[in-house]
């Protein structure tokens, strides 16, 4: 059964703008270490970071109340396989959320200038 569903759509200028103007003080405030180095390994950051941000966003209003209940932007962490394929380490708030039958997934794409993302909060039906 979906319990929740969100999508965002971020501009990449907007973020390389916010990462130019704020400096590390939205990077700490948004993304997590891991998120940051990973982030900064690749060749076009700002795509990387728009990203991120993207699916947290999603994640957010898949949540309806995540604001509301005190969830933060680093209680949602994006990971990704060694095929690249994105996921959610959750911490905080969103892990207590989360149950051991709930699941939280995510899809990330790109253009040359927006990120898109789609995240579904699902409960597994009972064995």
């Amino acid at each position: 059964m979906v319990l929740g569903l969100g999508i965002d759509i971020i501009e990449i200028e907007r973020i390389k703008k916010s990462i130019e103007q704020y400096g590390e003080r939205f990077l700490n405030k948004v993304f997590t270490n891991e998120e940051i180095k990973y982030c900064n390994s690749k060749f076009n950051k700002y795509q990387h970071y728009a990203a991120r941000f993207a699916a947290k966003e999603a994640v957010y209003k898949a949540l309806a109340s995540g604001w509301k209940e005190g969830l933060r932007w680093k209680d949602i962490e994006i990971q990704n396989d060694v095929s690249g394929m994105p996921s959610i380490n959750p911490s905080g708030k969103l892990q207590a959320f989360l149950s051991d039958n709930t699941q939280l997934r995510i899809s990330i794409s790109h253009s040359e200038n927006y990120v898109t993302s789609v995240a579904i909060i699902f409960q597994n039906s009972p064995k």
